[in-house]
């Protein structure tokens, strides 16, 4: 017995002995895939297979090739390329070009099967001519609107340097962009090219749709290269470097393209839909808003005089009102709409339909569940009386049910805005009022009440603020009543304004666009607009009543002095107005003044966003592959030095 114990002593101590050399987690296999050989060859010329494959020293995965992976020239028949175990197998459908350079770029699509370590930027080459083109042509595409790099868009090269070429001809060559806007066309023979950008929705590499969002650009690049020198850093972790190599490498020409992407505005006009989701109420929605409205005619109801029509800005959504309850209360409503349409040739035309709009809760339903409020009410009366309680001996009419923007602490330059739920039949504007806090006493203060602009249900109240005073705002009952009868309740709410020492003053300096109107905007942290001022004519922007914080800038060049960023047309030959960014984030502190210098074309487009508030943040993922074991070795107190694969 005793011999048994100490035989199980043993094998316990042989155990943990085991155990301790072995670090708890272990380490990870950071090592990517490597390619051993592939049929064609790398480089391979006077190719005329359409079929290739790829081999590797482990199992290998491939994700979504359809979206990943590019080959130039482009092919308009889907390739098949699958991975199977340790290869990737490659079929071309299109016939083959002569005397050209294909490219199949896998970007980072490439993992290995076990840990997903990615090959990184795998580009596999061959020609079906004599010799491979080696130039490449890079650069970043943004978005014009905002600067944000663009993911994801196809960028190509057209040698017909004439206009149409976008519209007509497939693109040469082409690769996408990755997270940080940034792409690399391969595989570029000499010769002059014109760069462009397609998001392309049907895949048929031109410009032919207007949903389609593009960048173009007149200038021509030359492709060249020039021996060269670039510094590679060994890291030994994620803080420390253990070696900095000097590497010759051939550096390719034009590689600082930016391409400023747009969607055009889509000026096609077609019906989306007509709805009666509210019985009181029609919904007609088009692609694109037109001055002239429909013209409704009802079909089983009198539609003279039926409606109020309430309109968004660009007249592309509608709201039909029903004046009468008696019309609410149909469940069915015919109409013809005639209305302007595009058609086949881009001009507009006279449109008519017959609708059929039932209300989505038919009125028998609406009225029984009145009847259940009126019921519950009568018995909630009753419960009531039998408890000697104040009660209600008439059914409370439905009050309207106003929408008020009043904030209780107030900056000078905001409004106070109203907003109905339905159309109004009455405004009182003597029943608003307003009262100024002044030495304890309360005095009647000035103000101005009006509608918004192109809104038919929302109000505006305009007040000259004074800075650290107290306001009253006091609304009588029955001030607004709505086209069916319904008044809004009795309103009171206290503001007080901040006093001037809780903001700061921006004055920003402009440089760089000299004759054309420009407008500033102060953005947030999410890049959202918080104030906006029109440069003066001694090139500054003014910004006011600032509270304190981290800000940052853009601006945009109004060609058209609408006062707004407009997007731009290819067929018209038409940029979208430039946007720019100060580079810097902007501190602003209470009761100081800061003033500014902003030169807007100081640096190119690709590099003025500041990181903090760029939204399409770089792919992370690989970098954070390759610092596992540099994390690990920092856990256990030990030295890892990351082994370097140079190219």
């Amino acid at each position: 017995m005793k011999r048994l114990y100490y035989i199980f002593l043993l094998a316990v101590v042989m155990a943990s002995c085991a155990r301790m050399g072995s670090p708890d987690g272990g380490w990870y296999d950071d090592d990517p895939p490597r390619v051993l050989y592939s049929m064609p060859a790398e480089q391979a010329t006077n190719v005329t297979t359409r079929k290739m494959t790829i081999y590797f020293d482990e199992y290998i995965k491939l994700a979504d090739p359809t979206q990943n992976v590019i080959v130039s020239p482009p092919q308009l028949e889907m390739p098949e390329i699958k991975a199977a175990g340790k290869k990737i197998n490659i079929e071309l459908q299109d016939t083959l070009v002569l005397n050209t350079t294909y490219t199949i770029d896998f970007s980072g699509a490439i993992t290995d099967n076990n840990e997903d370590n990615p090959l990184g930027n795998y580009t596999y080459i061959f020609s079906t001519g004599e010799q491979i083109d080696t130039f490449e042509v890079a650069g970043h595409v943004l978005n014009a609107s905002n600067l944000e790099p663009i993911k994801g868009i196809s960028v190509g090269l057209y040698a017909d340097l004439a206009d149409s070429a976008f519209r007509t001809k497939p693109l040469l060559r082409i690769a996408r962009t990755d997270g940080s806007g940034r792409f690399c066309i391969r595989g570029v023979a000499p010769g002059d090219y014109r760069v462009y950008a397609l998001q392309d929705v049907d895949a048929n590499y031109m410009f032919s749709q207007k949903s389609e969002m593009i960048a173009f650009s007149h200038q021509t690049y030359q492709p060249t290269s020039k021996p060269d020198i670039r510094q590679d850093t060994i890291w030994r972790d994620s803080l420390h470097i253990d070696n900095i190599l000097q590497v010759p490498y051939t550096h390719f020409y034009p590689d600082d393209i930016v391409l400023l992407a747009f969607q055009e505005e889509q000026t096609d006009r077609y019906l989306l839909k007509t709805e009666r989701k509210d019985a009181d109420r029609i919904g007609v929605y088009f692609s694109y808003g037109n001055q002239q409205l429909p013209i409704l005619r009802g079909l089983n109801f009198d539609a003279d005089s039926a409606f109020i029509v309430e309109t968004t800005p660009k007249k592309d959504t509608l709201t039909y009102w029903l004046r009468d309850t008696l019309l609410v209360n149909q469940d069915t409503l015919e109409l013809s709409m005639e209305y302007l349409m595009t058609d086949t040739l881009g001009q507009l035309v006279t449109q008519i339909d017959t609708l059929e709009l039932v209300a989505k809760t038919p009125y028998a339903k609406r009225l029984k569940a009145k009847q259940k409020e009126y019921e519950d009410w009568q018995k909630e009366q009753e419960k009531k009386k039998k408890r000697e309680e104040p009660y209600d001996s008439i059914f409370p009419v439905k009050p309207l049910e106003m929408k008020y923007e009043v904030k209780q602490s107030m900056d000078p330059n905001r409004s106070v805005y109203f907003e109905s739920p339905t159309p109004l039949a009455k405004l009182d504007t003597a029943a608003i009022h307003l009262y100024s806090k002044i030495d304890s006493l309360w005095y009647n203060a000035p103000f101005e009440f009006q509608r918004c602009d192109s809104m038919l249900r929302r109000y505006e109240l305009i007040v000259d603020w004074h800075p650290d005073t107290e306001y009253s705002l006091e609304i009588d009952s029955a001030a607004f009543v709505d086209i069916y009868g319904l008044a809004s309740k009795p309103y009171k709410e206290g503001i007080k304004v901040k006093s001037l020492d809780d903001y700061a003053t921006l004055q920003m300096q402009l440089s760089g666009v000299s004759g054309q109107k420009v407008i500033a905007q102060l953005l947030d942290s999410s890049d959202k607009v918080v104030q906006e001022a029109s440069m003066e004519s001694d090139g500054t922007a003014q910004f006011y009543y600032v509270t304190p914080g981290t800000y940052y800038m853009r601006a945009f060049v109004d060609y058209n002095d609408n006062g707004q960023w407009d997007t731009g047309n290819y067929d018209a030959d038409l940029q979208a107005e430039d946007v720019y960014y100060y580079s810097r984030d902007i501190e602003l502190k209470a009761k100081f003044d800061v003033s500014l210098q902003w030169k807007l074309t100081e640096r190119k487009r690709n590099q003025q966003k500041p990181g903090k508030i760029i939204q399409q943040k770089p792919d992370k993922e690989q970098k954070r592959k390759q610092n596992r074991n540099a994390e690990r070795a920092r856990q256990l107190g030990i030295e890892y030095v990351k082994k370097q694969t140079l190219k």
